[in-house]
């Protein structure tokens, strides 16, 4: 049973009721003093809080999906994986654009019974269910598809899973060799990309944008910030360790051309992320402009953070500690050629006082505009409230697809 499955969380949350229920039916019979009737007091005690604990973390990972399988949880390694390219044929639910049927190909297409892949290998371990998309259709070139997919790393051995949102324009008969913009969607860390799916929907905002005409269709490609979990990389090429920023910037952008119709050239990517993802696409953005030159952070922050979790990033290197801090980068190093959208709650901390101060020091040929809501905090509500606006902007500031 899987580590986010509702069977598993209604299992432990009856468990923990039969616990509570039983600790009190047999309290009064252990009230006796005894060596044995002490022991299984404690015992008592000692289950229900575990079952209380486990029913507690097994209901805010269902919400927040901070480890999406028990491999996960584990840290186990997951590069063997990615390398031997396991997965479950996605079902044949619209074709490809290179137009082979009736085989689930994703891409350029390739066709038989095995597992699909794409033709630099990425595999695509199945497809996914639309979150907050219309019912009553499952066509792709109605709804789009949502292929689940391991990126691998061919130049730093890095790797991470996540989803490739394909647009209904994708499947559109007269559309077989149309090539569309992408934009790379971060979770924060240590989220999963699920959340970007089931919590934040982004191909249902975008399906949406598209049928009001707020938006020209584009490929999502939803992952974590970090391809070296458990570790938060912070999309910084770590010395001596996971070279991250160079996963984002080279491998990921060169499987999906590979893989799917995605433009190539400047102005064909974009990045939108939250908290660790908002740090993530502004520094992206700042660092190689012409490979992401319109950038979304939604509540994310300025610098790289330092704990536990990221051990040591920079190697020791104050210079590289200081090039990580975006403000600092602002104020010394030339101003990049990139459009930014910072998009904040009002309340949400120093966030927002962060962003008016980054966005009044920025200057050409780096462009800086805000999206603000009232109220709300760090979370995926106010998020939500801020994902209109936000891909409708980077849409306006990529360039559009094929004809």
């Amino acid at each position: 049973m899987g580590l986010t499955s509702h069977k598993l969380l209604a299992l432990t949350a009856l468990f923990t009721v039969a616990t509570v229920l039983g600790t009190l039916w047999v309290w009064p019979k252990l009230a006796v003093r005894s060596w044995p009737a002490m022991f299984l007091r404690l015992g008592t005690i000692v289950l229900t809080q575990l079952a209380l604990v486990a029913t507690l973390g097994l209901a805010v990972n269902d919400y927040f999906v901070f480890y999406s399988s028990w491999s996960d949880l584990l840290g186990h390694d997951r590069g063997a994986a990615v390398i031997q390219g396991a997965g479950a044929t996605p079902s044949a639910t619209g074709t490809s654009g290179a137009g082979a049927s009736g085989t689930g190909t994703s891409g350029a297409g390739t066709t038989g019974t095995g597992p699909a892949r794409s033709p630099a290998g990425i595999p695509v371990l199945g497809t996914a269910d639309i979150t907050g998309a219309p019912a009553g259709s499952r066509d792709p070139a109605q709804i789009g598809r949502l292929d689940k997919v391991r990126i691998p790393g061919g130049t730093t051995g890095l790797s991470t899973d996540g989803y490739v949102y394909l647009p209904p324009q994708y499947f559109q008969p007269g559309g077989e060799h149309r090539q569309f913009p992408a934009l790379l969607v971060m979770t924060g860390f240590p989220g999963d990309a699920a959340n970007l799916v089931t919590k934040l929907r982004y191909p249902a905002y975008e399906l949406d944008l598209l049928r009001k005409g707020a938006m020209r269709p584009a490929v999502l490609v939803l992952m974590r910030p970090s391809p070296s979990m458990p570790r938060d990389s912070e999309c910084e090429d770590v010395p001596n360790g996971p070279q991250a920023q160079s996963y984002y910037t080279t491998d990921v952008p060169a499987d999906l051309r590979a893989s799917y119709r995605v433009l190539d050239g400047t102005g064909s990517l974009g990045v939108i992320g939250d908290s660790t993802g908002g740090y993530c696409a502004l520094k992206l953005g700042m660092v190689h402009p012409q490979t992401f030159p319109a950038v979304v952070s939604l509540s994310g922050y300025f610098k790289a953070a330092d704990d536990i979790t990221t051990g040591d990033l920079f190697g020791g290197s104050a210079q590289r500690r200081d090039e990580a801090d975006l403000t600092w980068r602002l104020a010394h190093l030339p101003m990049p050629s990139l459009s930014a959208l910072l998009a904040d709650s009002k309340e949400d901390g120093s966030t927002y006082a962060d962003s008016s101060a980054f966005a009044a020091a920025a200057r050409p040929p780096l462009t800086v505009a805000q999206a603000t809501v009232d109220s709300g905090g760090h979370n995926f509500t106010t998020w939500t409230r801020l994902l209109p606006p936000s891909l409708t902007w980077l849409s306006d500031h990529l360039n559009a697809p094929s004809p």
